[in-house]
């Protein structure tokens, strides 16, 4: 009976805070921050009744809910993007060099309170530049406007000192892309900016939706129009068309609709808001800087670099406001056992990052040293393919007491073309990415510690090019499980059919990249480490069970190029990267 009254008391508390469009936000928050453990279980069914209650009337459906998309609205003003130049046009070819890794898609950064908040932004997506090297921006607020600068191309080819300086204000959020190459890819590159009734709003998305598709149908059923082949927009369509008050409302509505990985920083004139799904599936991470501003950001490497001390993580499910008040926390959405993505440890972020609680430079140096005890081998050195192999190399090594040594330099100067000589060069993308050390190579038997294999063509290269080079034996020791299945929470990986885990067995993975011997980190192994945390980490690409089901098959369509084993060819495909999903669960299907 007396959680009954609270409940009610609460509700009509925030009711009367939402009908008003005056009222602070402090005056909507507050309220939640006094309920006990036992009256937050009832706090969604308050905020869910006070949307009854709300006198404001409905917010007309047009043909494009959020205006024009990424042109001036009521208070946007847009800044003319920085167009990286494309050496293509003069006859070079084109080239992704990911070694046949999973790819990051996105980091996020968000800044509040300080007034050098678009550099400060600009230097954290620098040190987020390992997430996403396609594409950057950032949003600023100046005056109570928006203005924003996205480009094509690496953070430091799209911005300089003369766009930074178009971008003052005390607030700005930033974002790093991975995506597809040329033109067709800038106007997926965020933070996207939209106008809607009461005003405009900046997103920056890390993850990816399940439901986006189904969602993206309904919303153009009822009339949307959308500009992107990006799930991101999907979540500003539902802002704009939510009746609720105020902003971080709209958002936590929009959020109950979301399936899938989302970390997201939303900018609005006077307010940052920091959100993590329910599962917590990409990290998200709160620090303050020593003048009081917040910063929210992907990785901790971001807030060293900006002289930012760590604080905490956002938690799964939470909402976090900044304003001119302070910092609001709302944890309303249902969040069930975390399951963070376990790749984030093995290859993504860099090791100087503390990730889910877990140092990473910490957490790949064990899975060195459970490798090298689990599958030693006879061997002269130990090496690593740079850079993500590094660390976990060093533990392997020093496990069975055999030095470790570079025996492959890797190029941090290749960029995104090349001209490639008429004379056809064996490996020819591989060998512009590394080179083979023969001082430390020649008549050895070495082990060469790699993170992970995806497709194994890479993996092949590198050992045939170790073997030119002079050594006896190679044996390969990937410190992860095998992948045997997609990725459908913000991961570029391939589709399960072309996992080369998923089609062979160890023996035939080893046949095939010409290795003298195979080993992978095991999953039991992996999962002992993690101890008790074990159960919070998502392990889908090594297992196939999903902790969110992907109702929408994954169907793979690059644009404008298709790399196949960074041997310099390419397969020219028309249009842009597009995650096209088909649904499949009569359950899920039509429902938002």
């Amino acid at each position: 009976m007396a959680a009954a009254a609270s409940s009610t008391s609460l509700s009509s508390s925030i009711s009367k805070n939402l009908s008003s469009p005056s009222a602070p936000l402090s005056s909507v928050i507050r309220p939640f921050a006094a309920v006990t453990p036992t009256y937050k279980l009832i706090a969604r069914s308050c905020i869910a009744a006070c949307f009854k209650n709300l006198n404001s009337e409905p917010l007309p459906l047009k043909s494009n809910p959020i205006g024009d998309y990424l042109d001036a609205a009521s208070k946007y003003r847009d800044v003319k993007p920085l167009r990286a130049t494309n050496a293509a046009s003069d006859g070079n070819s084109d080239i992704h060099f990911s070694l046949d890794k999973p790819r990051e898609e996105c980091g996020v950064v968000g800044i509040f309170g300080d007034p050098e908040a678009s550099r400060l932004c600009y230097l954290a997506l620098h040190a987020l530049q390992h997430r996403g090297q396609e594409g950057a921006g950032i949003v600023a607020v100046h005056d109570n406007v928006l203005q924003s600068i996205t480009g094509v191309g690496l953070v430091a080819d799209v911005f300089n000192q003369s766009k930074l300086d178009q971008l003052p204000g005390n607030s700005a959020i930033g974002h790093v892309r991975y995506s597809t190459a040329g033109a067709s890819m800038l106007k997926n590159v965020q933070p996207f900016v939209a106008g809607y009734r009461f005003g405009s709003v900046g997103v920056a998305h890390n993850g990816n939706l399940v439901n986006y598709q189904s969602l993206r149908a309904q919303l153009e059923e009822s009339g949307s129009i959308f500009n992107t082949s990006s799930d991101t927009e999907v979540v500003l369509h539902l802002i704009a068309i939510s009746k609720a008050r105020p902003f971080f409302v709209r958002i936590i509505e929009a959020c109950e609709k979301l399936k899938g990985a989302y970390s997201m920083v939303f900018l609005t004139e006077d307010k940052l808001v920091a959100v993590r799904d329910p599962h917590g599936f990409r990290p998200l991470v709160m620090g303050r800087r020593s003048n009081g501003a917040y910063v929210f950001a992907s990785e901790t490497c971001a807030l060293d670099l900006i002289e930012a001390t760590y604080v905490r993580e956002v938690n799964p499910g939470e909402v976090v406001v900044v304003d001119k008040e302070g910092e609001h926390n709302l944890c309303l959405m249902p969040h069930p056992e975390p399951k963070q993505c376990i790749f984030e440890h093995i290859y993504f972020s860099l090791p100087n990052s503390v990730v889910f609680g877990r140092s990473v430079y910490e957490s790949r140096y064990k899975y060195g040293e459970i490798l090298a005890t689990e599958f030693p081998v006879n061997c002269d050195v130990v090496i690593a393919v740079p850079d993500s192999g590094v660390v976990a190399a060093l533990g392997y090594a020093a496990k069975i007491g055999v030095p470790f040594q570079q025996g492959l330099i890797r190029s941090h100067y290749v960029g995104r073309t090349f001209i490639e000589p008429n004379q056809s060069i064996r490996d020819f993308g591989v060998k512009l990415k590394l080179a083979p050390v023969r001082g430390v190579l020649e008549g050895k038997r070495v082990v060469v510690v790699d993170d992970s294999i995806v497709r194994g063509t890479t993996s092949s290269k590198i050992v045939r090019m170790i073997r030119e080079a002079g050594a006896k034996e190679v044996h390969m020791r990937i410190a992860s499980p095998p992948i045997i299945a997609s990725c459908y929470y913000g991961v570029d990986t391939p589709s399960s059919e072309e996992l080369i885990s998923n089609r062979m067995t160890v023996e035939e993975i080893k046949d095939f990249i010409g290795s003298d011997s195979l080993a992978f980190l095991s999953f039991d192994s992996l999962k002992k480490y993690l101890g008790s945390q074990s159960p919070n980490f998502c392990y889908a690409c090594f297992s196939g069970d999903y902790p969110v089901k992907p109702n929408e098959v994954k169907v793979k369509r690059v644009g404008d190029f298709l790399d196949d084993g960074l041997n310099g060819s390419i397969e020219s495909i028309d249009g842009g990267w597009v995650q096209a999903r088909t649904e499949i669960d009569e359950k899920v299907a039509g429902s938002v």
